[in-house]
């Protein structure tokens, strides 16, 4: 068989994850239907969790069996990670991921060798989430072209991308009181220490998260290309400057940016509420949508001041408190006795729901969000304007960007700790106040460049295409 006519083969592994999961899905749809192979792994941990949430416990489930009826070739497995399925890895963060850092990249190993061994029909190539810190390495041995999906936004890229740059200038780690503008980076024209990582800061500077941050940049400097889900326009200055380094690919939102619908697919690890009916009793613009994501943690008392900041403010709206986001395993009521009674009329609280759904339904007049890099670019793309509670992560920079850059939403609140009084006058506000209809027009306006961006001569449109050309002639010329 000519090198010309030999399929490519994409091995797709990610972070194990709903905010990685997602676009990862969304990427591997993308490939699929331009007619390249995928072999898409899933953690067996996180296989079992979705068929126990979908299927009645059958874990035999092929996630990918209704995308493949629709002609894509995704082929689906699961692989080991380093501990037994009943451990509990959300409760048990550092434990997990010290383990990931340092025991899991000889299993990606022996994993990728075993595929590679079982089918040498076809040009293979690796697509690991950025986050992992084994990409290159595997890549190298086994001569594999090596994209790197980044899930976050392009400014978090870039900061990463220049650790060593801020620890020369005394930003990494980065004094945690300390508030200065960080105006070197190539790419930013000018960030506050606040709005920085967490993971950059003094205070959790030995933390496995601030390490694994510096061993996934200097693998991710190694990549061949990297696709980042954002949006050109968006982050232009950031994605020029970084282009410089290596080929970077502006392709998002990749969860809107496909033909194949990704409702082919199961990817939501809870259970979904439908908001429809509630939402229809309301008037238009009138519910403030309120969700921390899939993944963060916070505490009681955070919970506590925003429940009674909602109580105050007689604004309408839907709240998603998902199970474990105390992070310690419980199931009780995080809620403040009494408080789902006295909102009863007013307020709808649900374990999940199905976010996209919800955001694009005309009752909805706001996001109050950690910022997550998902949330954010799903309430973009809904047009709806967003109070921001960044809690820890990459979320501290994504609020600077709504706020600061686009003018698409307000802070909740800057440093220091919740009040509920002051919870319930932002809210207030921000639902019923003068500034709410500029903040929709800027969100309308970034809305339009979002949606463009995926019409068949947008620039993530444009930027897929071009590195599907890119990407193969690289695996012709390594093969």
């Amino acid at each position: 068989m000519g090198e010309r006519h030999r399929k490519l083969h994409g091995i797709m592994i990610c972070v194990p994850y709903q905010g990685h999961l997602n676009p990862f899905v969304d990427l591997a749809l993308k490939l699929a239907s331009s007619g390249i192979v995928i072999t898409f792994v899933h953690l067996e941990f996180l296989h079992r969790k979705l068929c126990q949430t979908h299927h009645a416990n059958k874990t035999d489930v092929d996630l990918f069996s209704k995308a493949r009826e629709l002609g894509l070739d995704i082929r689906f497995t699961t692989m080991a990670d380093t501990f037994p399925l009943e451990f509990d890895r959300d409760a048990n963060f550092k434990e997990y991921w010290e383990a990931m850092v340092r025991d899991f990249p000889p299993l990606v190993d022996e994993f990728v060798g075993n595929i590679l061994a079982s089918d040498r029909d076809m040009l293979h190539f690796l697509v690991a989430d950025t986050v992992h810190n084994w990409a290159a390495a595997v890549a190298r041995k086994y001569n594999l072209v090596s994209v790197s999906l980044w899930t976050q936004s392009a400014l978090v890229y870039c900061l990463g991308y220049h650790l060593d740059l801020l620890e020369q200038n005394g930003h990494f780690p980065c004094k945690d009181e300390v508030e200065e503008e960080i105006k070197y980076v190539p790419g930013v024209e000018s960030i506050n220490t606040k709005y920085i990582m967490p993971y950059l800061k003094q205070s959790e500077c030995e933390s496995v998260i601030s390490r694994a941050s510096r061993l996934l940049f200097e693998q991710g400097k190694m990549a061949d290309f990297v696709l980042q889900n954002t949006v050109e326009e968006l982050e232009p200055q950031t994605l020029s400057a970084l282009n410089r380094y290596l080929p970077n690919y502006a392709v998002g939102p990749l969860n809107f940016s496909q033909n194949i619908s990704t409702n082919t697919v199961t990817t939501s690890l809870w259970s979904k509420s439908d908001c429809t009916t509630w939402l229809g009793s309301k008037p238009p613009g009138s519910v403030l949508y309120v969700s921390f994501g899939s993944f963060v943690h916070t505490n009681k008392q955070v919970l506590e001041e925003l429940a009674y900041g909602l109580l105050l403010s007689k604004v309408d709206f839907v709240w998603v408190i998902r199970q474990g986001i105390l992070g310690d395993g419980a199931t009780a009521s995080v809620l403040p006795a009494g408080f789902q009674d006295a909102v009863k009329e007013r307020g709808l609280i649900v374990g999940w729901c199905d976010q996209v759904e919800t955001l694009s339904n005309p009752a909805i007049g706001g996001f109050l969000t950690h910022s997550g890099w998902n949330s954010t670019l799903e309430s973009m793309w809904c047009g709806v304007p967003m109070i921001c509670y960044p809690i820890g992560f990459d979320q501290p920079c994504n609020s600077k960007l709504v706020v600061a850059d686009w003018k698409i939403g307000i802070h909740l609140c800057e440093g220091g700790s919740l009040d509920r009084e002051n919870v319930a006058h932002k809210i207030q506000s921000f639902m019923n106040g003068g500034d709410l209809e500029r903040l929709k027009q800027n969100a309308e306006r970034v809305r339009k460049i979002m949606k463009n961006a995926v019409e068949p001569d947008g620039y993530s449109r444009t930027n897929f295409d071009r590195f599907l050309k890119d990407l193969e002639a690289k695996i012709h010329f390594q093969s």
